[in-house]
């Protein structure tokens, strides 16, 4: 693996679709120490109490047919809003120069979700995306896995 440089002062975000981390390196390059900024968690319940009702139908009058319409995937409608949350904050902590650069480490379909929803300012700030899934980690694990 390619050891990653972590800078004094960068924020390290390391999320999925229900949990996020957010870390200063109060270190420097050659020793970081990612110290705990925030923690974001969303409760995800079982999909069977989020969506109550079976798929809908809809009928042609044409020809007497029905057709099933899609299943709601309400956990990944939950992701989706939970990813779009934090961007948010990321977002705003960035135009506010709480945040100079911003270092993100999410699974591949989260990291999609949040580019979707970056604005200009924090796409200048961000120095480098990984796609992997460090979030259930021990923090001096991530440590160990971004530095080599």
């Amino acid at each position: 693996m390619e050891k990653m440089r972590i800078e004094q002062g960068d924020w390290v975000v390391v999320c999925d679709g229900a949990k996020a981390l957010v870390f200063e390196n109060i270190g420097d390059a050659k020793f970081p120490n990612l110290k705990t900024k925030e923690v974001y968690e969303q409760e995800v319940p079982a999909t069977s109490e989020m969506g109550t009702d079976a798929p809908g139908r809809l009928g042609s009058s044409a020809d007497g047919r029905r057709s099933a319409v899609e299943q709601t995937d309400w956990h990944d409608e939950a992701e989706k809003t939970f990813l779009h949350k934090l961007t948010g904050h990321l977002n705003h902590a960035v135009e506010q120069g709480q945040a100079k650069s911003v270092i993100v480490v999410a699974p591949p379909r989260a990291l999609g979700i949040l580019r979707q929803n970056y604005s200009p300012q924090l796409q200048k700030a961000i120095r480098s995306e990984l796609g992997k899934d460090y979030v259930r980690m021990p923090v001096h694990e991530i440590e160990k896995h971004l530095t080599g």
